[in-house]
């Protein structure tokens, strides 16, 4: 099986392409700027849904679903939050089709079947879910609305790059709503610090964790929390997002409730997401350029068992040694295959479970059979082994946690070798353009300036990391004084 992929060193943006195409995560469609998630990626976000939604539940969070269509008029209740999804909308103006009668077999939008008001398809749910709560909140005892959603949404995008930038993506979104600011904030903090778990603990990807700075920040929050990874290109990805909203929607949509007291007060919200975009973030830290490399806690497949054999005799003895080893993992809740198609050969097999990221292969022939071993192999480190039957479970056991540790580290170090301090503007183009990553520079705090140095170099305030030291500086553009570094990059 020949793999062909562009190497990372020659062109990142053509390996990722070409590695999420061959790894069979995902495909274009015939829907411009649409994906099809194929079953091997479904099965990676499904693992992601399945952890992160167990993390919702334990923080007190329920599921429930809202609709798709939100009328026009709905929508525009929030201008600020309008304003700024207003381009990526897509909008349904007509409900019906009827025969074209110029074109036979062809259809036609029917001209008497206009909406009385557009629906808008949702590029996020605030409104619509805002718009509900009226109806759910009249006392301080219906509080805290604690609420997550599992959906599709679009925004419409032209440039189109699988999992990172497509027109339709899958995503959580939670809306909560809160009696007091203080707990409307708590709750918003509590959600970045469950995304950056989840990002370092399962996707094994350390983050930044901190504040988005007014022009970055999401349309209609007072602030935005945010996770920030890096790629192995240098670039930055937003991992997640969760927003302090005030009381801003539900002054739009008077969600009110009587306090204690019996008066009268508008709720506080939150609102907070992740999407498919993870899985773009999950391929572009840990894989090179034999193929994808997974981290244990989210693979499909953590283990996959490939027989080596001449004749059929051999292959029977070596199938009961193999299904007696899955059954052993399955028990200690370990994901295994036991890949005995004998239409493939094996070069072809360990070529293909290498591409797809599988993190232990394990070879058996006859004369591992004779000598009571297996052959274990990383696929991280590509090391080999040679393990005796006796200890197999507990050693596979063990190295799937060593492997999902040594990713994060590795991840880690690069990242954390990446982070440049710089003091003039010529520095701050120099390590951008040779080094990449994320610069720390002071910044005088104004969008004017922000905005010049997007212009100059394409490079953005990432966040200003909530673990940041106030030190009085000079901004690496203006000169005027800062409190503080902040974090710019280039990004996804």
């Amino acid at each position: 099986m020949s793999k062909n992929l562009t190497k990372r060193s020659e062109d990142y943006s053509k390996w990722y392409n070409e590695l999420v195409v061959k790894a069979d995560l995902a495909e274009n469609s015939g829907v411009r700027g649409c994906m099809v998630i194929k079953p091997y990626g479904y099965a990676i976000w499904e693992k992601m849904q399945a952890e992160l939604d167990r993390m919702f539940k334990e923080t007190g969070h329920q599921n429930a679903y809202f609709p798709l269509f939100v009328p026009k008029s709905m929508f525009e209740a929030e201008e600020k939050n309008a304003e700024g999804f207003a381009k990526e909308c897509a909008i349904v103006t007509h409900y019906r089709l009827k025969n074209d009668p110029d074109k036979p077999g062809k259809l036609m939008v029917d001209p008497n079947a206009k909406l009385e008001e557009e629906l808008i398809v949702r590029p996020t749910s605030e409104a619509i879910i805002w718009s509900t709560y009226k109806g759910w909140v009249q006392s301080y005892r219906d509080l805290p609305l604690l609420i997550n959603q599992w959906a599709n949404v679009v925004r419409w995008e032209m440039r189109t790059r699988l999992f990172l930038r497509t027109a339709e993506f899958l995503w959580q979104e939670g809306h909560t709503a809160h009696a007091t600011q203080s707990e409307a904030i708590a709750e918003s903090e509590q959600m970045m610090n469950v995304y950056a778990d989840f990002a370092q603990n399962f996707m094994a990807i350390p983050v930044i964790k901190g504040i988005k700075t007014e022009t970055e920040r999401f349309a209609g929050a007072v602030e935005t929390y945010c996770i920030e990874a890096l790629m192995q290109d240098g670039k930055a990805l937003q991992a997640g997002t969760s927003h302090f909203l005030g009381q801003n929607f539900a002054k739009a949509f008077d969600v009110k409730f009587a306090n204690a007291e019996g008066k009268q007060e508008h709720v506080w919200g939150t609102s907070w997401g992740v999407s498919t975009r993870l899985m773009g973030a999950l391929v572009m830290t840990h894989s090179d350029d034999n193929g994808l490399v997974l981290p244990p806690n989210l693979a499909p497949i953590q283990v996959v068992i490939v027989p080596i054999y001449k004749t059929d005799e051999e292959f029977a003895a070596i199938s009961e040694a193999a299904n007696t080893l899955v059954s052993q993992l399955r028990k200690l809740r370990i994901s295994v295959k036991f890949d005995d198609r004998t239409t493939q050969k094996p070069g072809f097999k360990f070529a293909e479970w290498e591409l797809k990221g599988v993190p232990v292969r394990v070879a058996v022939g006859p004369k591992d059979l004779e000598n009571g071993t297996f052959e274990v192999a990383r696929r991280d480190t590509l090391s080999k082994e040679v393990v005796l039957k006796d200890n197999i479970v507990n050693h596979i056991n063990g190295l799937l946690e060593e492997i999902q540790d040594s990713l994060f580290n590795k991840a880690l170090e690069y990242r954390d070798t990446h982070v440049t301090e710089v003091n003039s503007f010529d520095e701050f183009k120099d390590v951008l353009e040779n080094k990449g990553g994320f610069i720390a520079a002071h910044w005088d705090g104004t969008p004017e300036t922000e905005e010049k140095i997007k212009d100059l170099t394409k490079a953005t305030i990432r966040c200003i990391a909530l673990d940041r030291v106030e030190e009085a500086g000079s901004c690496v553009f203006t000169g005027k004084p800062s409190v503080g570094r902040v974090l710019f990059a280039k990004a996804y």
